[in-house]
């Protein structure tokens, strides 16, 4: 098994990354990697970009060094009804919208409150997966929220980069991926790259899906085509959202 897209990673507009585009596809392409989704972070991380960078990501070539770029963001959850720091107007602008728990942007609470705001979260008709959501600072209710995964046809994110960043998440990312093949809810793998050196770094996900025997199936990174469909279907659904039914 090997993965050909990354969902998760950050270019040098995070305030806290240190790698350009150009940079992170050029390492991209030299490992082998098909497609990457940049996802800076949201406003209400402190050095985070404005809102209108993320409006403006339109002027990023679909393709560079021959890899396809797709413009995203990780959206901060900034209060446990589930909402987000960008309004729905710029996240349907973007092809891939990853929400996630930091604890600079919302205090972490109690099992029930962090779990309402991920199921909430996956509500949300332009978010596509939730992030690092072993984070062992923001326990939830596993079960739940891979229920509301399925429910809703999002995704839970594998983090790579939780395995090293994350003390403690090792236990919560191992369940979700088992309680993800129960389901049969899908995953997506990010190596959540804060320089270009770790774009395409899933060593530790595969260590982990390799202990549950995660079927292939359920794991969107493995092929670019696979991922291209989703983002086609996805767009109908968009347009279902902005165009509703006429009676």
């Amino acid at each position: 098994m090997r993965f050909v897209v990354d969902t998760h990673t950050h270019t040098i507009a995070s305030g806290h990354a240190y790698s350009t585009v150009q940079e992170m596809a050029r390492e991209a392409a030299s490992k082998g990697i098909e497609m990457f989704a940049i996802t800076d972070h949201g406003p209400a991380m402190k050095g985070a970009p404005y809102l209108y960078h993320f409006a403006n990501l339109r002027i990023i070539p679909e393709t560079l060094f021959g890899i396809r770029v797709l413009k995203g963001v990780e959206a901060n959850i900034i209060d446990y009804s589930g909402n987000l720091d960008m309004p729905d107007g710029y996240l349907k602008r973007l092809d891939f919208v990853i929400a996630s728990f930091h604890d600079v942007c919302i205090e972490p609470s109690s099992v029930e409150e962090n779990t309402q705001a991920m199921v909430n979260v996956l509500k949300n008709p332009y978010v596509d997966a939730i992030g690092h959501p072993g984070n062992k600072m923001f326990q939830v209710d596993i079960e739940k929220v891979v229920k509301a995964a399925c429910e809703n046809g999002k995704f839970i994110e594998i983090n790579n980069s939780s395995f090293l960043v994350r003390s403690g998440c090792e236990e919560n990312c191992k369940e979700f991926a088992v309680e993800c093949k129960k389901q049969g809810v899908r995953i997506v793998c990010g190596s959540d790259a804060h320089i270009s050196y770790d774009v395409g770094r899933f060593d530790r996900i595969y260590k982990l899906l390799e202990e549950v025997d995660m079927p292939e199936e359920l794991i969107m990174n493995t092929s670019s085509d696979k991922f291209d469909e989703y983002l086609k279907k996805k767009k109908e659904r968009k347009n279902r959202v902005n165009c509703p039914s006429q009676r």
